[in-house]
C-alpha cells in the first residue's frame, strides 16, 4: 500500500467469450459500490441538469459509465472509447476502437474526456501521457475515476466471493488493481506533470474511488 506495484491484469489480454463474466462484475461493482455514484457526484462538479455538453468516455469497457452519464443528462454526446472492440459489444451510441495514446480526434473536440477504472493498468509515465493525450482533446477539462489504494478495496472482492460469486477473472484482477491504483495526491502530481491546471482530486468512501476533475 505505500507506493504503486503494477502486474499484468488477466481481463486485458482475454477474448470476449472468456471476459464476459468479468466484464459483467465490473458493470455489478460500479452499480452496487460506488462506481456510479462516484461519477454522479463527479459530473455534478463540472456540469447541470438540462446542460448540453460532449463527452469522451476512454476505456469505456462495457459502456456502464456513458449509459449512466445519457441518462442523468439526456442533452449529453456520449462517444464510448476502447482499445479492444470486443469489449464495446454491451456498449451503447457512439462506439470507437482505438488506442488511448493516439486518440483519433483533433484538438478540442469534446467537452469533456473522461476514464474510470482506467489509469491503474499504466506507469507513472504512461498516466502522464494518456493525460496529455486527454488534455489535447479536451476543450474544457479532463475527469478520472480511478480507485483508491487502500486494505479494504484490497480485500474486497476475495472476500465476498462466497457471498457474490465473482468470476475467477474479477478475483484475479481485484487485488492487481488495487496495488496499482494511487493516492489523491499522486494523481494530482501526475495531472500536474501532464499540463493539466488545477487538478483535484478527492475520496469517496466505502465506494474506495478517486474522482479528480482537472482543467485544460
Amino acid at each position: 500500500m505505500r507506493g504503486r506495484v503494477l502486474k499484468p491484469e488477466l481481463l486485458d489480454t482475454l477474448p470476449y467469450d472468456r471476459a464476459r463474466a468479468s466484464l459483467a462484475d465490473l458493470v455489478r461493482l460500479n452499480r452496487n459500490w460506488g462506481g456510479h455514484s462516484t461519477l454522479r457526484r463527479l459530473l455534478g462538479q463540472v456540469v447541470h441538469s438540462g446542460d448540453t455538453f460532449s463527452l469522451l468516455d476512454v476505456g469505456a469497457a462495457s459502456g456502464d459509465m456513458g449509459a449512466c452519464a445519457r441518462q442523468w443528462y439526456p442533452r449529453a454526446r456520449v462517444v464510448s472509447l476502447d482499445q479492444l472492440t470486443s469489449h464495446l459489444v454491451g456498449a451503447q451510441g457512439s462506439r470507437v476502437a482505438a488506442d488511448a495514446f493516439h486518440l483519433p480526434f483533433g484538438p478540442a473536440c469534446f467537452d469533456f474526456v473522461f476514464c474510470s477504472l482506467f489509469l491503474h493498468h499504466f506507469t507513472d509515465e504512461g498516466v502522464v501521457r494518456l493525460l496529455a493525450e486527454f488534455r489535447r482533446v479536451s476543450r474544457r477539462a479532463v475527469l478520472v475515476i480511478d480507485l483508491e489504494r487502500h486494505p479494504i478495496a484490497y480485500y474486497f472482492v476475495p472476500w465476498t466471493d462466497w457471498l457474490f460469486g465473482w468470476d475467477a477473472v474479477t478475483v484475479n484482477d481485484s487485488q492487481i488493481s488495487v496495488e496499482a491504483a494511487f493516492r489523491p495526491r499522486e494523481l494530482e502530481a501526475l495531472a500536474h506533470a501532464a499540463g493539466l491546471k488545477n487538478p483535484r482530486a478527492k475520496v469517496f468512501r466505502p465506494a474506495f474511488r478517486i474522482a479528480m476533475v482537472a482543467s485544460v
